[in-house]
C-alpha cells in the first residue's frame, strides 16, 4: 500500500473532473497518470448523446438530466452549454483535492522528450507551501535544488498552504479573441520548469483547463460564473472564479 501511495500520491483523496461533449479517446494519453484516480465526467450538452470512455477508468458520468435531478430548482447554477458545467464535478466530489482539466488537453512533452505527467507536478505544488509575502529569487525554495536566498526573512520560511496550483501549457496560448484574430497561427513553444507565487494583493487570469486546488480551503468561493446557454456573458467564468479565490485566500493567510 505504502509503494502505491508514492507511486500515485493522493489516490485516495483526489479526483479528476472533466467536463466534455465528446468521447474522451483523449484519456488514452494521459492513462499511465490518471488510471489510478477517480473521474468525474460532467456531460455538456444533449443528455441524450452517449459519451464513451475508454474501459479501464473509474469514473461517474453526469449528465443535464443527472443536474437536474439531483439539484431540482437550483439547477439553474450550473452553466449549460459551457465548461463551466464542470462545477457540478466539484460539488459532488467528496474528496479533498480537484484535478480539473479539459478534453483537449494532451500530453505534453519535456526537452529531453520525456512525457510531463501535469497531474504530479500539481499535487507536489498541494502539498508543499507557498510563499506570498516575500520572493525568493531562486523561484520555489521548496523544490528539489532549492531553498530560501540570503536575506529572506525566517518568520516566512515556513510559508502558506497551498490553496491552488494554476497549470500552464504548451502550443495554442489562451487568448482573448481579438489577440487570437490577430495571431490565428502564433503557439507556445517555450517550456519552462519554474513555480511561482502569486503575491499577495495581485489578481491573476486564472484558465480552468489545467487547474487543481484544495477543497478544504476553497470551498464554494471555486465557482465559475454562469456561462453559456443563456448568459450574456463569454469566457469569463474560470477568470471571475480566480479572483474571487484570490481575494478568498488574501484574507484567510495571514503572516504570524
Amino acid at each position: 500500500m505504502a509503494a502505491a501511495s508514492s507511486t500515485f500520491p493522493l489516490k485516495d483523496e483526489l479526483d479528476i473532473v472533466i467536463p466534455t461533449i465528446r468521447n474522451l479517446e483523449f484519456l488514452e494519453m494521459w492513462r499511465p497518470f490518471f488510471q489510478p484516480y477517480h473521474l468525474i465526467i460532467v456531460q455538456d450538452g444533449d443528455p441524450s448523446r452517449s459519451i464513451k470512455v475508454p474501459d479501464g477508468f473509474d469514473y461517474d458520468l453526469y449528465n443535464r438530466n443527472d443536474i437536474n435531478k439531483i439539484l431540482g430548482p437550483k439547477a439553474s447554477c450550473i452553466s449549460f452549454k459551457d465548461s463551466a458545467c464542470r462545477c457540478f464535478g466539484y460539488m459532488v466530489s467528496k474528496k479533498k483535492y480537484i484535478f480539473t482539466i479539459d478534453d483537449d488537453c494532451f500530453v505534453a512533452k519535456d526537452p529531453t522528450g520525456k512525457d510531463i505527467d501535469a497531474l504530479r507536478q500539481h499535487i507536489n505544488n498541494l502539498l508543499n507551501p507557498s510563499t506570498p509575502y516575500f520572493f525568493n529569487t531562486l523561484y520555489d525554495p521548496f523544490s528539489d535544488g532549492a531553498d530560501f536566498v540570503r536575506g529572506y526573512p525566517f518568520s516566512l520560511r515556513e510559508g502558506v498552504p497551498t490553496a491552488v496550483s494554476h497549470g500552464l501549457w504548451l502550443n495554442i496560448p489562451d487568448y482573448d479573441a481579438p489577440t487570437q484574430l490577430v495571431k490565428p497561427r502564433e503557439r507556445n513553444t517555450r517550456y519552462v520548469d519554474a513555480v511561482m507565487t502569486l503575491p499577495k494583493g495581485v489578481l491573476f487570469p486564472m484558465c480552468g483547463m489545467n487547474l487543481a486546488f484544495d477543497r478544504s480551503l476553497i470551498g464554494p468561493a471555486m465557482y465559475f460564473g454562469l456561462m453559456g446557454d443563456g448568459q450574456p456573458i463569454g469566457r469569463y467564468d474560470d477568470m471571475w472564479a480566480g479572483w474571487c479565490v484570490k481575494v478568498l485566500t488574501r484574507q484567510i493567510f495571514k503572516p504570524n
